[in-house]
């Protein structure tokens, strides 16, 4: 493609992402396609002679987008709302044309140092130590992953060298509470400690992790001959945002010499509001934490910034420098190496978009839309608690709204539910799952369901920069209209 063909291209190509940012709803949120459409539509192995650009993006429009779901539509409230804003937008442009190797600070100075300089206004705005040095990564898997992975190496005898086979170990365990994401056990598991050192403590009647019950459990480990390794706790949940009380673990954690990592991928974006700084009230005794800008902060998937007092110990784990990579200024310690900072060695320059929406919309227009996001929720849950056909299944701290139907009587329900004690309960998850359904299958909102206390529930979380009163209001008029359809049906 010459010069000329990709600014024709070119053009057409942002007049397009324009229109889409502007009008998103003129799409259903969520796909209509049936599994394999995709597949069948498109030929199945590569074309032999060139083909033009036109007809790759006509294929785009006719094939692809209908099988998108649509997480820039204002009327997405499934799992943690996100927006790829327009300047992250043209940052992410930036990234793929300049196409950075950001492996060693000589391979790209400016996107080496570029991410210090976003990470750490980011830091400044959460309220975060100075202590804590960043880094991008690009999910809280990965993030979590690497902060398991150091606390290894901190505390297992040259782990590095000799590796945890055949070797005369005790057993480690990592804690975390029973609402933490399942991204924890895939990285004890991944560290090779297995899903069996993964203890997964009760929480309280807010989804709390109850911290005499950490306390009961390390304290039996230790009897037991067991090495406790690290504690997770959770600053937003993932099912209902509750965030465990973070000071009492990290007394805990101190008294016991356990690594402490803070999952605050969602909600650690609130504490840039001064109402909400105390969320993180006792972060300063944390070994780690990470936030993605991804899900809150309106940057285009994917960045998520790590957070570490303990830097040196994720390098100790991962540095490997081979003589081909090997530079006079990184020889002399003049310079950092992202690649030194976890496992991958190529490294996108993710901290370019990141800085970009920062200067874009400003510290105070961040915190506006995180404040009106909170309000709407606020507004959608008092709704919820007024209807007597709905309960609210948890606080909202957040933006984030867990509720249930739960219809007068219980006839209708009952005639769903195979004869048990629990008929009610399971006909009742039975109507909340088909309301889920029915709500998405109108293409004008998604949202998606978690399970407390064994129960099905409604989530519907608010988190887009373009959603206003007017989407939340016509969301719950929806479950409504839908609900009262599904009832008199059955």
């Amino acid at each position: 493609m010459d010069a000329a063909a990709f600014r024709k291209h070119g053009h057409e190509l942002v007049d397009w992402i324009a229109d889409y940012l502007e009008e998103p709803e003129r799409y259903p949120v969520l796909s209509r396609n049936s599994p394999g459409d995709i597949v069948r539509a498109l030929p199945a192995s590569a074309p032999e002679d060139p083909e033009s650009f036109g007809a790759i993006f006509a294929d785009f429009e006719r094939v692809l987008v209908p099988g998108l779901t649509h997480w820039n539509h204002p009327g997405f409230f499934a799992y943690f709302a996100a927006t790829a804003s327009g300047p992250g937008i043209l940052g992410e442009l930036l990234t793929a044309a300049l196409n950075q190797q950001a492996m060693l600070w000589r391979t790209s100075p400016a996107a080496t140092e570029l991410e210090q300089v976003a990470l750490g206004w980011l830091r400044q705005l959460m309220g975060l130590p100075a202590t804590f040095e960043g880094v991008i990564y690009d999910t809280a898997s990965i993030s979590t992953f690497h902060a398991l992975a150091a606390a290894r190496e901190a505390r297992v005898p040259a782990v590095r060298a000799l590796g945890l086979c055949g070797r005369d170990l005790p057993r480690y365990r990592v804690y975390c509470s029973a609402q933490a994401h399942s991204s924890i056990d895939k990285a004890v598991i991944a560290i090779g400690l297995g899903h069996r050192s993964l203890t997964r403590v009760p929480v309280d009647e807010a989804f709390r992790m109850q911290t005499e019950a950490l306390a009961a459990a390390i304290a039996a480990d230790r009897a037991a001959g067991v090495v406790p390794l690290a504690v997770i706790a959770a600053v937003g949940t993932t099912s209902t945002t509750s965030v465990d009380p973070l000071r009492a673990i990290a007394d805990i954690c101190r008294r016991e010499h356990i690594w402490l990592h803070v999952d605050a991928a969602y909600a650690g974006a609130a504490a840039m509001l001064p109402t909400h700084r105390h969320i993180l009230d006792g972060v300063e005794s944390a070994d780690s934490l990470v936030v993605n800008p991804h899900k809150w902060l309106f940057t285009p998937v994917d960045v998520s910034a790590f957070y570490c007092r303990r830097m040196d110990d994720v390098r100790a784990a991962f540095a490997l420098t081979p003589e081909y990579l090997k530079t006079s200024e990184g020889d002399a310690g003049a310079v950092r190496n992202l690649m030194d900072t976890g496992i991958q060695l190529g490294r996108r320059f993710r901290a370019l978009k990141l800085w970009m929406v920062m200067r874009s919309f400003g510290a105070s227009g961040l915190r506006e839309h995180l404040a009106r996001h909170i309000e709407l929720a606020q507004r959608f849950a008092s709704w919820v608690d007024a209807d007597p056909r709905f309960t609210r299944m948890a606080p909202t701290p957040f933006s984030v709204v867990c509720f249930r139907w739960e219809p007068d009587g219980t006839g209708a329900a009952a005639t769903l539910a195979p004869p048990a004690a629990d008929a009610r309960e399971v006909a009742l998850d039975a109507l909340n799952g088909r309301l889920l359904d029915a709500v998405n299958q109108s293409g004008e909102i998604f949202i998606s369901h978690t399970k407390l206390n064994g129960r099905y529930v409604l989530r519907l979380a608010i988190g887009h920069a373009r959603t206003t009163i007017d989407h939340v209001s016509r969301a719950w008029q929806l479950l409504q209209d839908h609900a009262a359809r599904i009832q008199e049906s059955v």
